[in-house]
């Protein structure tokens, strides 16, 4: 490993997104940053597609073989508030990670700039301009009648002062190679976007961080049934949510499997925390999993980078 930055502070930003409001959601996701900046953050991490929500529960009008008129409306209004990745949104991503100084990972719904497709996507910025896009590689059940399946931007890791970092969007950490495709490129930051207030969710990131021997950052989203459009079609399916529809539960977990801050649920919170980053190196003196502890002579893993 290249030597690092021995600290670094981290603002985990749980937050509820303005749904279906795409410059809502950047307008609150600046003043977050800000407000991270502030308090002295060096890398700022938002969940899964703060940008413009994530549609808990909605059907957009599909059952198997057809689909209703209104939810076609609810699926075009979500459309016209996802964004390009190289959008004007996004460079004032990029302008405001300059003007702060700050490293960014933000989770957005990408809209294809060529086709109708919509990809579950999340942009790391550093402040030197440099961005980089991860788009899910397999949307998760349902999510398939709104995202499309990854084809490119698969692994992309980030050089930061504290190490490689990259992303993989909630449900991806369930895919096993994935995860090695990530710890193959020696990552000390694996942050986690989701919506995920599952109890079970809260094992699989410490195991995660033991298995890689890097911090976990996980990033999720809090929101209720009363913060969805009141010109959704889908009103009786928003009325059967619980009235947070996701607790939220981010925190961030050292290369031990040790809780570094709260768990915070069922409340809006940026979470801070000071990672001590010769953990990293420290903790890998027993297991590497892709280094000391491997046999590539064995098992290999050939990735299709795009």
């Amino acid at each position: 490993m290249r030597d690092v930055k021995d600290t670094c502070r981290i603002a985990v930003v749980q937050a509820t997104p303005v749904m279906f409001d795409k410059d809502g959601c950047l307008e609150k996701a600046l003043r977050l940053i800000d407000e991270s900046a502030d308090h002295g953050a060096e890398l700022v991490v938002f969940p899964e597609l703060f940008i413009p929500g994530y549609p808990y529960g909605m059907t957009f009008g599909f059952t198997v073989g057809s689909r209703k008129a209104p939810g076609r409306e609810d699926w075009k209004h979500y459309y016209d508030n996802s964004l390009l990745s190289d959008g004007p949104e996004m460079q004032r991503l990029v302008a405001k990670a300059a003007e702060r100084n700050v490293y960014l990972s933000i989770g957005y719904s990408e809209r294809n700039s060529v086709t109708g497709t919509l990809y579950n996507a999340n942009m790391m910025i550093a402040p030197d301009g440099r961005a980089m896009n991860h788009r899910k590689l397999k949307p998760t059940g349902s999510e398939r009648v709104v995202w499309g399946d990854a084809e490119r931007d698969y692994f992309p890791v980030m050089d930061t002062p504290w190490g490689p970092m990259g992303n993989l969007i909630c449900w991806e950490s369930y895919m096993p190679l994935a995860r090695v495709a990530l710890y193959q490129k020696g990552i000390s930051l694996y942050i986690s976007p989701n919506t995920n207030d599952n109890p079970e969710w809260q094992n699989t990131i410490r195991h995660i961080a033991i298995e890689g021997h890097c911090y976990f950052v996980n990033a999720d989203l809090i929101f209720r049934r009363s913060d969805y459009p009141a010109t959704a079609s889908g009103q009786a399916e928003i009325a059967a949510l619980p009235d947070i529809a996701c607790r939220g539960g981010s925190c961030v977990i050292d290369p031990f499997g040790h809780d570094v801050s709260d768990t915070v649920w069922d409340e809006e919170a940026v979470i801070y925390a000071d990672l001590d980053m010769q953990k990293v190196p420290a903790s890998r003196m027993e297991l590497d999993c892709v280094g000391h502890y491997a046999r590539p002579d064995v098992l290999e893993l050939h990735v299709h980078e795009r």
